[in-house]
C-alpha cells in the first residue's frame, strides 16, 4: 500500500492510498478519512459506496462528511467504484464498465476478470484496513445511486457484517430497471433468476437479519421515476415485516448537494450503531 494524499481535516487526516487488489487483479485506490479519535485508539469504520462516473475524489471533496465523523470519532472508507487499468474492459456509455462496477461479482466475460466488486469491498479492503488502520472491527455501510443499490445489497447479503445501513437515492430494483438490466445482463448473463440475488427488492424477502434500512431519496430527482422507485422497496420491506424508513426530501434532485445537506443525519445514525 502506499499513501498518495494526506490533508488536514477536523483535527483528523484525510488520506488516499493506493494499493494492488488481487480480487479485482489491478491497481486500486480508496479513500480514508481518521478522525482525531483514532489518534487515541481503534475507532469504528464507515464503507461510502459512490455512484456512477464516480471514484473516491467525489465523496471526499462533495460530501462535507469529515466533520460529523471527525465529531462522531468514526472511520470512513471510499473506494472507487470500478476496476481500473487498461487491461480492464469497458464499454461505450457511463453506466457500464470503468466507473460502474454495481457492486456485484461478474460471471461473464470479459468482465469477470476484474468485475469481482463485492468480494473486494466486503471482504478484501476491510482485511486492508483492518490491518493497517486503528479500528475495532466494526463496520457499517452506506452509499448513493448504485452505491445505494451496493450498500443495500451488500448488507442483505452479508448477515452479521454490517451494524446499519443506509443510503442516498439507492437503485433498489436493478432488475427492474434500465440502469440495472444493461448492467446485470452484461456482467451476469441473460438468466434473470441469477440477477434477483443483487437487488435489494428480492433480498429482503429471504432476509436472515432484519436490520433496518434507512433511505433519504429527492422528490425532485430526475432519475427517482425511471431508475430509482424506492416504492418497490418499501412495498417489498412491508410484504415480510422488514423495518425501513424511506424519507422522501421535497425539492432534492440527485445531486452531492442533496447528500450534504443529510450527510450529517446519516453518519449520527451509523455512529449510534457502531457505537451500540
Amino acid at each position: 500500500m502506499e499513501r498518495v494524499e494526506t490533508y488536514a481535516s477536523f483535527g483528523g487526516t484525510q488520506e488516499v492510498w493506493k494499493h494492488r487488489s488481487e480480487v479485482l487483479d489491478c491497481e486500486m485506490t480508496f479513500a480514508v478519512y481518521l478522525p482525531p479519535a483514532a489518534a487515541e485508539g481503534p475507532c469504528p469504520v464507515l464503507y461510502w459506496l459512490s455512484g456512477l462516473t464516480c471514484t473516491e475524489q467525489n465523496f471526499i471533496t462533495k460530501a462535507g462528511a469529515q466533520r460529523y465523523a471527525a465529531e462522531e470519532g468514526v472511520i470512513i472508507v471510499a473506494p472507487d467504484t470500478s476496476p481500473r487499468g487498461e487491461d480492464v474492459a469497458d464499454a461505450e456509455g457511463y453506466d457500464l464498465g470503468k466507473g460502474a462496477g454495481f457492486y456485484v461479482n461478474a460471471t461473464e466475460k470479459p468482465w469477470a476478470a476484474h468485475y469481482q466488486m463485492h468480494d473486494y469491498v466486503v471482504d478484501e479492503l476491510p482485511t486492508l484496513i483492518e490491518a493497517r488502520f486503528p479500528t475495532n472491527e466494526k463496520r457499517a455501510i452506506f452509499g448513493h445511486s448504485m452505491g445505494g443499490h451496493g450498500a443495500l445489497v451488500l448488507a442483505l447479503r452479508n448477515p452479521g457484517r454490517y451494524a446499519s445501513v443506509s443510503a442516498f437515492s439507492p437503485i433498489v430494483a436493478p432488475t427492474q430497471v434500465p440502469w440495472g438490466e444493461k448492467a446485470l445482463g452484461a456482467y451476469l448473463g441473460e438468466d434473470r433468476e441469477a440477477w434477483k440475488g443483487w437487488d435489494a427488492t428480492e433480498l429482503v424477502a429471504s432476509a436472515s437479519e432484519r436490520l433496518p434500512l434507512l433511505i433519504d431519496q429527492g422528490d425532485a430527482d430526475q432519475f427517482l421515476a425511471e431508475q430509482l422507485q424506492p416504492e418497490r422497496l418499501v412495498s417489498a420491506c412491508e410484504e415480510v415485516g422488514h423495518p425501513i424508513e424511506l424519507r422522501l426530501q421535497p425539492g432534492y434532485d440527485h445531486s452531492y448537494y442533496f447528500i450534504a445537506s443529510f450527510i450529517g443525519d446519516h453518519i449520527r445514525h451509523h455512529a449510534e450503531a457502531l457505537k451500540g
